[in-house]
């Protein structure tokens, strides 16, 4: 786990301070989504598919900074739509940075080199960039040529500046190890980005691709071939041990979507950002008012293939908090991959 240790402290100072306050529910990272407009069409994402007026939205800054105040969360994952479309999202990491809060600016990439000067490089910063593979499959993800090259040459200049830089990867049943092996390991040792984050693809509804999502089983075996001989070890995934276990089978966990709330234009949607059912102005109406044992694998069928970072990773991190042995086992994995 490649999480920077000064980040590592703090969350883990937060999750102690919830236990003695014995709060069950509470947030880890926050997905803010200040806009759903975006500059591609991704095959397997369906933000762009609200309507004109919507895309044409845009969340004030005092809102959107006020939402994750009020959720008390260490982190918040800015994504949307893309981000850098925002004409004030430079204000709204600004705000959040002097909060202490750890940003993580979700993006294509394509705006990243002409509005790099917006942004002053901080160990509170990110900007995390969407690569789901080497050029031609990453291209074809997004359905448009060149947008791994400028991604690549955007990151190159960021790691340049100063900038932290972090990726996100999600797998379709396309991938195979090999492919998920090629491009960790160019991200890893060519790219040397800070951290990577990997997702099995979730069959969100109105995604134009329904074709291509995984399911549990393929979810297993995929990562179980692609960890194999020391690979997990070698690459500075931002994940706990124990979320990585789950991914190969290894573990199974119950989903805490809870933990990773999303706040967009309509307000704290229930329960996580990939389904939608309903909305609620207020953090606390969302954790209050919305019934979390009806969801998950087993109960609710629009969860049956999901294995997504957003309701299970969360499990992983208390789990592991929850276990002297696991904790020990993640604090040596953030120590070694701070040294190399």
């Amino acid at each position: 786990m490649a999480m920077p240790l000064r980040q590592s402290i703090k969350v883990a100072t937060y999750l102690a301070e919830q236990k003695l306050r014995r709060r069950d529910k509470f947030p880890l990272i926050v997905e803010l989504e200040p806009l759903f407009a975006c500059n591609l069409k991704c095959e397997g994402c369906g933000k762009i598919q609200h309507p004109a007026g919507v895309l044409k939205q845009r969340m004030p800054v005092a809102q959107a900074v006020g939402a994750v105040l009020e959720s008390g969360a260490p982190m918040v994952s800015i994504a949307g739509g893309e981000p850098l479309m925002h004409p004030q999202i430079d204000e709204i990491v600004r705000q959040l940075v002097a909060k202490r809060k750890y940003v993580f600016l979700c993006t294509n990439a394509m705006l990243l080199r002409k509005k790099m000067d917006k942004f002053t490089p901080s160990p509170y910063f990110a900007f995390a960039v969407h690569i789901d593979g080497l050029r031609e499959r990453h291209d074809e993800s997004v359905a448009k040529e060149g947008v791994f090259d400028e991604a690549v040459e955007a990151m190159k200049e960021a790691k340049r500046r100063g900038f932290r830089v972090t990726t996100n990867s999600t797998f379709f049943n396309t991938d195979t190890p090999q492919t998920i092996i090629e491009v960790l390991n160019y991200l890893n040792d060519d790219l040397k980005v800070d951290e990577m984050m990997i997702s099995p693809a979730y069959a969100y509804e109105k995604a134009p691709d329904q074709e291509h999502f995984l399911g549990v089983e393929q979810t297993r075996e995929l990562f179980k071939k692609a960890f194999a001989g020391g690979n997990r070890r070698k690459w500075r995934l931002n994940h706990s041990p124990l979320f990585l276990d789950f991914l190969e089978g290894k573990v199974d966990f119950p989903c805490t979507a809870w933990a990773i709330p999303n706040y967009s234009l309509f307000g704290w949607q229930r329960p996580c950002y990939l389904m939608s059912d309903g909305y609620v102005p207020t953090y606390r109406e969302l954790i209050e008012d919305t019934d979390w044992d009806k969801y998950g694998r087993g109960k609710d069928p629009r969860c049956a293939n999901c294995m997504a970072h957003c309701g299970y990773e969360p499990t992983a991190v208390l789990a592991t908090m929850g276990s002297l042995k696991e904790s020990l086992r993640a604090m040596r994995e953030t120590v070694s991959g701070n040294r190399e």
